[in-house]
C-alpha cells in the first residue's frame, strides 16, 4: 500500500496535561480528519503540532507521546511557546491571514516572524525526513507550511509532492506587499500540484507568479525547471452522508425539540462562525438591527442564534472584536427585546455535532456572510442537514462555496440594505421555493464530498507524476550522455552548433546582452583549439559584440539568428542579400506600442526589429501582441517579411533568415562523423529539424522541441561541454 504522509499545521488530537498527567484525546474536525476516506488507499502518515507546548512537557513526556501517537501514525511537532507565539500567532496569523483575506491594514511584517516560519517549516522538513520512503506521496496543506514544499523538493528531487492551500490567495496587487513574496512563490512551486478551492484563487497565484517570477503558464501548467508543476481548483467538500442523516440521530432529534420549545413559533435566522474580523460578524449583526428597524412586524417574531466560537483568545484585536461584538449584541436586544423575548441569542462557545447540526434543522435561514473565505463549510452543512428541503441559505458572494452555491440567495457582505433585503425574502419564501433551491444544491454536495476532493487532488497528483516521467525520458542521461560522450572520442571529423545566449550563457531578460565569463570561454577555447571540431558559435546577438567576445577564438560565428556569417579570422557577410528600408513603415507602430506599453522596449538589428516585453504586465503585454501582430501582417503582406512570435518578443525580420540556412554550408562541407546542437528557443527549431538523423540536439528547457534530447540547464550543458 502506497504511504501517504500529511503535513499540517496540527495533529487531529489534542494533548493537555493537568498536574503532571497527560491526556491525550482525539480532536474533531481538521486536515487529517477530512482525508479518513483515503486510509482504505493509502497508509497515511500524519505529521503536526499535538496541541501542547515544548517547555510544559519533560523529557520523557515527549518521548512517551510520541511512542503513542506514532503506534497512530501520528508524528508530533514540538514547539517551543516562542516559536508558536512567532510562527503562528505571529506570521501564520499576523502576516499570512490578514493580507491574503484582504485585510492589508492588520498584516504585521516582522523579521522575527519571518525567521520563526522558516525554522519551523524546516522542523516540519526534517521530521518527514525521518519516516520519508522513496514511493511516497506527500501532501502538504494551508499557509503555515507554505516553503515546506521547496525544502522537501531539494532533498528529494524525485518524490511526489502535492500542497492546498484551504484560504484565498489574493490578487497580485495585494500578494506583492508581502516583502518575502519571492520566497513563498519559491516555496509552493517545490510542489507538483498545487491545488486551491477556486479558479479565481488559481487565476492570482498564476498572475503572481508570471509578475513576480517572470514563469509564464500553458492551460494553468507551469515549468520549474524539468518540471511541470499543474495548478487548479478543488473545492472542498463535506462529509454529506454524515450530514444528511444527521436528523435520524436520536440525539439530534432531542436538541431539536428542545430549541424548537424555547424559541417557540418564532423563525430562526442562524449565524455560525469562528470569532475572526473576516467573517463580517459586526456587519451582520448590524445588518439584522436595521432588518428589525425597517421591519416591525417581524419584532418578536423572529430569533437571530448567533453562535461564535472563540479563537485566538490571547490576541488583543480578537478580544477587542468580542467586546464590541458583545456591546452591540447587548445593545440590539435592549432596544427591540423584551422580557423572555431576546432578538438575539448569543452562544459564545463550541458546539457539539448533535447541537450544531440541530440547530442547522430548526434554522429557517442561515445568515453566512464572511466578508473573505476561501471555501465555508457551514454553508454546505446547513445545505446538507435540511433534507426536508426547509431552509434558505443567504451566503456572501466573497466565499469560496458561492461558486458551488449558486442557488442561495447571494449577498455582497458589505451591502447591509442587500442583506436586510435576503432576511426578509428568506422568511416568506414558499416552501417549495425553498425546496427547488436546496434539491439543486444537495444534488451537488452529494457528488463532489470531502471524499471525492481527497481522490481527486491524489489522483491529479499522480497524474502529473507520470507526465513527468514521460518528458524525463528525452533528458539526456546515462546511458545516452555516455554513447554521446563516447562517440565524441572517437571521432574525428566533428560539428559543433552552439547557441550563446539561453543555451551557454544564464540570461535574465532577452534585452539584455550577458558578456561571456571566464568558464565559458575556456570551454569554448579548449573546443575551438581541437583540430578534430569545427566550432560554430551562434546567437542573436549583434556582429559588433559576438567579434568582441569571441572573434579571437579559432571559431566560426553567426549572428542575429541567421543573418549574418563569419568564418574562421574572415570578415562577416550577410546570409544572402537583404533589404532592411522596410524598417522605416514598421520602426513607428512598434514605437507606439513600445509607448502605450509600460516596460516594454525596442531593439533594432541590421535586418530585424524586435519587441521585448518581457518586463510588461504579462495581460497587457498579450492584449498588445495580438494588436501589434495584426497592424504589422496587414503592412507586410508585399514584402519578403516576417512576424515571429518568441520568448516574451515579438520579432520582425526578413523571411529566409534562419539558423538552419546560415548553417547549411557547414553541413554540406564535410561528411561529419559527429554533430551536435545545442539551443534554447524557437530560433533553434529549424536548426534541429534540419540536422541529419545521426546527430545529437539538446534543447535546453523541457518544452516541446524538434531536438532529440533535454537539459535542465546551462550548467548541465557546460558540465557535459567539459566532458568532451
Amino acid at each position: 500500500m502506497t504511504r501517504l504522509i500529511i503535513a499540517a499545521n496540527r495533529l487531529p488530537i489534542r494533548v493537555s496535561k493537568t498536574k503532571n498527567k497527560l491526556d491525550i484525546r482525539h480532536s474533531p474536525g481538521g486536515v487529517a480528519s477530512a482525508l479518513s476516506s483515503l486510509s482504505q488507499i493509502y497508509d497515511q502518515k500524519c505529521v503536526g503540532w499535538p496541541g501542547i507546548t515544548d517547555g510544559q512537557l519533560t523529557g520523557d513526556e515527549k518521548v512517551k507521546i510520541t511512542e503513542k501517537l506514532t503506534k497512530k501514525n501520528y508524528y508530533p511537532i514540538f514547539l517551543s511557546e516562542k516559536q508558536l507565539d512567532s510562527y503562528y500567532c505571529g506570521f501564520s496569523n499576523e502576516t499570512l491571514w490578514p493580507l491574503f483575506h484582504y485585510f492589508p491594514a492588520r498584516a504585521v511584517y516582522e523579521n522575527s516572524f519571518w525567521q520563526a516560519y522558516k525554522e519551523v517549516n524546516h522542523i516540519f522538513c526534517d521530521k518527514i525526513s525521518n519516516i520519508l520512503k522513496p514511493n511516497d506521496i506527500v501532501w502538504v496543506h494551508d499557509y503555515h507550511l507554505m516553503l515546506l514544499p521547496k525544502m522537501l523538493r531539494e532533498k528529494y528531487p524525485h518524490i511526489a509532492i502535492g500542497y492546498f492551500l484551504h484560504i484565498p490567495f489574493p490578487s497580485f496587487e495585494l500578494f506583492r506587499l508581502l516583502p518575502w513574496r519571492d520566497d513563498i512563490l519559491d516555496g509552493l512551486l517545490g510542489a507538483d500540484l498545487i491545488g486551491f478551492h477556486t479558479y479565481d484563487y488559481v487565476r492570482h497565484f498564476l498572475s503572481s507568479v508570471c509578475r513576480l517570477r517572470a514563469i509564464e503558464h500553458n492551460a494553468a501548467r507551469l515549468r520549474i525547471g524539468h518540471r511541470i508543476v499543474k495548478t487548479d481548483a478543488f473545492p472542498m467538500g463535506i462529509d454529506y452522508k454524515k450530514y444528511s442523516e444527521a436528523s435520524q440521530n436520536y440525539e439530534v432529534q432531542r436538541e431539536t425539540q428542545k430549541i424548537r420549545k424555547k424559541i417557540g413559533n418564532r423563525k430562526i435566522v442562524l449565524s455560525v462562525d469562528r470569532l475572526d474580523y473576516t467573517k463580517g460578524i459586526i456587519k451582520r449583526l448590524e445588518a439584522f438591527d436595521l432588518f428589525l428597524s425597517q421591519n416591525p412586524g417581524y419584532r418578536g417574531h423572529v430569533a437571530l442564534i448567533m453562535v461564535v466560537v472563540p479563537s485566538r483568545t490571547g490576541v488583543e484585536d480578537y478580544a477587542i472584536l468580542r467586546s464590541e461584538l458583545e456591546q452591540l449584541i447587548g445593545r440590539v436586544n435592549g432596544v427591540y427585546g423584551s422580557i423572555g423575548q431576546m432578538p438575539v441569542w448569543y452562544l459564545y462557545q463550541s458546539l457539539p455535532f448533535e447541537q450544531l447540526t440541530a440547530l442547522y434543522h430548526c434554522a429557517d435561514s442561515a445568515l453566512v456572510t464572511p466578508l473573505r473565505d476561501g471555501m465555508n463549510l457551514i454553508s454546505k452543512e446547513f445545505v446538507a442537514v435540511n433534507t426536508d428541503g426547509r431552509g434558505v441559505l443567504i451566503l456572501s458572494e466573497m466565499t469560496g462555496s458561492a461558486s458551488e452555491l449558486g442557488e442561495a440567495i447571494i449577498v455582497n457582505a458589505n451591502n447591509k440594505a442587500e442583506i436586510v433585503a435576503a432576511i426578509k425574502k428568506s422568511l416568506e419564501m414558499t416552501v417549495n421555493e425553498q425546496l427547488h433551491r436546496n434539491r439543486m444544491m444537495q444534488k451537488r454536495l452529494k457528488r463532489y464530498t470531502v471524499s471525492r476532493w481527497a481522490n481527486d487532488f491524489v489522483g491529479t497528483l499522480d497524474n502529473v507524476k507520470q507526465e513527468q516521467q514521460k518528458l524525463s525520458v528525452r533528458k539526456l542521461a546515462e546511458p545516452a550522455r555516455k554513447e554521446l560522450v563516447w562517440q565524441y572520442g572517437k571521432s574525428k571529423k566533428r560539428l559543433l552548433l552552439l547557441d550563446y545566449d539561453g543555451t551557454m550563457a544564464d540570461i535574465k531578460s532577452r534585452t539584455e546582452k550577458m558578456t561571456p565569463d571566464t568558464e565559458l570561454i575556456e570551454i569554448l577555447k579548449k573546443l575551438a583549439d581541437d583540430k578534430k571540431n569545427e566550432l560554430i558559435v551562434m546567437s542573436g546577438t549583434d556582429k559588433d559584440t559576438l567579434t568582441h567576445w569571441f572573434g579571437w577564438l579559432n571559431t566560426a560565428l553567426i549572428a542575429e539568428h541567421g543573418a549574418w556569417i563569419r568564418q574562421k579570422n574572415a570578415e562577416w557577410l550577410p546570409i544572402e542579400p537583404l533589404r532592411n528600408d522596410w524598417k522605416q513603415t514598421i520602426r513607428p507602430i512598434l514605437e507606439m506600442y513600445e509607448d502605450r506599453t509600460p516596460g516594454s522596449s525596442i531593439e533594432e538589428k541590421d535586418f530585424a526589429l524586435i519587441w521585448h516585453f518581457d518586463r510588461s504586465n504579462p495581460e497587457l503585454a498579450g492584449l498588445r501582441t495580438q494588436e501589434m501582430r495584426d497592424a504589422i501582417m496587414n503592412l507586410t503582406e508585399n514584402l519578403s517579411v516576417g512576424v515571429f512570435e518568441g520568448d516574451r518578443t515579438l520579432e520582425i525580420k526578413n523571411i529566409g533568415i534562419g539558423k538552419s540556412m546560415a548553417v547549411e554550408q557547414w553541413l554540406k562541407k564535410e561528411n561529419w562523423d559527429f554533430v551536435l546542437a545545442a539551443g534554447d528557443d524557437y530560433t533553434d527549431e529549424d536548426l534541429f529539424a534540419a540536422l541529419p538523423e545521426t546527430a545529437y540536439s539538446v534543447k535546453i528547457g523541457y518544452d516541446i522541441s524538434e531536438a532529440k534530447f533535454n537539459l535542465h540547464s546551462v550548467s548541465e550543458l557546460r558540465t557535459l561541454l567539459k566532458e568532451l
